[in-house]
């Protein structure tokens, strides 16, 4: 397994592999610590999935049935920030934090099967999939609710070769309290699941992220308060709450 990441350095955007804590641009200059540089998000997806009721601690706690197939939504790009990029909070909205395990894709996929899955994927990430829940329970579609400028935070990094057959364990601190504890081992559909049915209907694009739901725990997040979400092998995905203008 390796971690790679994208930095700002000298006015550009540079991927870099991590080894030992420290980024290594492709050219092999060491341009220093990870935690001291400016982080980017770790792709840039041209569209970003995501997956609701997918974990069973989730649907227990609200006493819901399982979907009869993946409940699908999209968020857009724009709502793509990195680790450390600050979130912007609409006034008069509840705002949820919803720590994810995220594929990002690595080579177009289409109509995907049991035997190709796995290739598709170049590895994983941690996703925050915030959502303003009034906006949600209005009745329109969930542009704004999920789609609102910085309601996708990634990062900090990628793991690529990863068991993806193994549990992966996420959790979510909110002003240093953890609020979530949960593993991919409770998912409603596991990732081939989910990549399967996605690819029926929507080709996934190199950089495309499908986030994979979210584990009980999820709750709303106030302004000046500090998200940070942990995905085992990933790092932590650490944003600040600001008010939106």
């Amino acid at each position: 397994m390796r971690r790679t990441a994208r930095v700002h350095h000298e006015g550009t955007v540079v991927p870099v592999v991590i080894e030992r804590d420290r980024a290594i641009a492709l050219d092999g200059q060491d341009l220093g610590p990870l935690e001291g540089l400016r982080l980017a998000a770790p792709c840039e997806p041209t569209k970003v999935v995501g997956v609701g009721k997918n974990y069973w601690s989730l649907l227990g706690s609200r006493g819901h049935e399982p979907p009869a197939e993946p409940w699908v939504f999209l968020k857009g790009s724009n709502a793509v920030v990195a680790s450390g990029d600050p979130v912007r909070l609409p006034p008069g909205q509840q705002v949820d934090f919803e720590a994810e395990v995220a594929l990002v894709i690595g080579k177009r996929a289409s109509r995907l099967t049991e035997s190709d899955w796995r290739g598709c994927i170049r590895g994983i990430t941690a996703a925050n999939d915030l959502t303003a829940r009034s906006w949600q329970s209005s009745g329109e579609q969930w542009w704004r609710a999920k789609s609102s400028d910085t309601f996708c935070p990634l990062g900090p990094t990628i793991l690529e070769d990863v068991d993806l057959d193994s549990p992966i364990r996420l959790r979510t601190w909110i002003d240093g309290e953890l609020r979530q504890d949960g593993s991919t081992s409770d998912m409603v559909f596991g990732f081939g699941e989910l990549l399967r049915y996605i690819t029926r209907s929507v080709t996934l694009e190199p950089g495309d992220v499908v986030l994979t739901g979210s584990p009980v725990g999820a709750g709303p997040v106030e302004v000046g308060s500090t998200m940070e979400i942990e995905v085992e092998g990933v790092g932590t995905l650490r944003n600040h709450a600001e008010a939106a203008a």
